[in-house]
């Protein structure tokens, strides 16, 4: 978690720093959920802005979003459209690179 100098009125950025197969998260890492969005009206119209960042937030929500997110993607708003197209189409493909993360980032340790 990156905190911005203006913190807590923009949201602080959150990049996994082991490979991650999922599709909220980009390639390099970036999480993409509502919550980590800057405040205010969503310029593409997808979001509501009660949906975006708000400064009431703390960690512990940002990281109970993120558990959430893991568990249930957003596959109709992906960072990862790879990821999304497998996670609707291929689950067991989906889950397999997925272990294969896991193992790798346990390596790591």
């Amino acid at each position: 978690m990156t905190f911005p100098a203006d913190y807590p009125v923009n949201p602080p950025a959150v990049r996994f720093t082991s490979e991650i197969w999922h599709p909220n998260v980009f390639p390099d890492g970036r999480v993409c959920i509502s919550i980590l969005h800057p405040p205010g009206d969503d310029p593409n119209g997808y979001e509501l802005a009660t949906e975006r960042w708000n400064p009431l937030h703390t960690v512990e929500s940002i990281v109970l979003s993120i558990i959430s997110m893991l568990s249930s993607p957003n596959d109709e708003s992906p960072a990862n459209v790879d990821a999304a197209k497998e996670w609707r189409e291929q689950r067991d493909e989906f889950k397999k690179k997925v272990r294969r993360c896991v193992r790798k980032s346990q390596e790591m340790l």
